[in-house]
């Protein structure tokens, strides 16, 4: 016998509604229907098997789901898909292969820049960005000049800090960050 001061609570159930979605990966235009309660990273992973993007804490707290959306990291596991509808998205798969490597993902292998690799393809990602956005000038909460953003591994060091290395590979993950930027600008 149920008390009328504590009703049953109805059953919750999924939307019947889907949404369509357009998204452009890693070059690839995709026509998706998705439950609007879905994540980017749930989507990549699990309607487009991209399996490269990690699911790692789910909470915007570890950086393993970070992808490039119109140019800007983001945490994956943070924003619904739905919001992206239109967006061109940059994944792990997107910047290279085993065969052809991009200069990042080639740079980490030469600096061990991983250990276990869970958290590998997250760093990877954020690495390109966090050069990007030194290139385009765009001050970190340590950059001196803000007029100036200049690289520097301190740099590096506060734009990545967003994504945790669980087997402490950071010195490794720096040098090769700093070798794709001497590559990129003949440093």
């Amino acid at each position: 016998m149920t008390s009328p001061a504590h009703p049953a609570a109805p059953a919750v159930r999924p939307p019947d509604e889907t949404l369509a979605v357009n998204l452009t990966v890693n070059g690839q235009d995709y026509g998706l229907q998705l439950d609007p309660r879905v994540t980017l990273l749930d989507a990549l992973r699990e309607k487009l098997h991209l399996t490269g993007t990690k699911k790692g804490c789910d909470h915007g707290q570890c950086g393993a789901c970070t992808v490039i959306v119109n140019g800007e990291r983001i945490n994956s596991c943070l924003t619904l898909a739905v919001m992206h509808d239109g967006d061109e998205i940059t994944t792990i798969e997107g910047l290279g292969t085993p065969e052809e490597m991009g200069p990042m993902q080639a740079a980490f292998v030469a600096h061990d820049g991983y250990q276990c690799g869970y958290c590998t393809s997250g760093q990877i990602v954020s690495g390109v960005a966090v050069l990007g956005e030194i290139a385009r000038g765009i001050p970190s909460h340590v950059t001196a000049d803000l007029g100036d953003v200049q690289y520097s591994d301190q740099e590096v060091r506060e734009r990545m800090s967003g994504n945790i290395c669980r087997c402490a590979a950071y010195p490794n993950i720096i040098a090769a960050i700093r070798e794709v930027h001497g590559q990129e600008t003949g440093k």
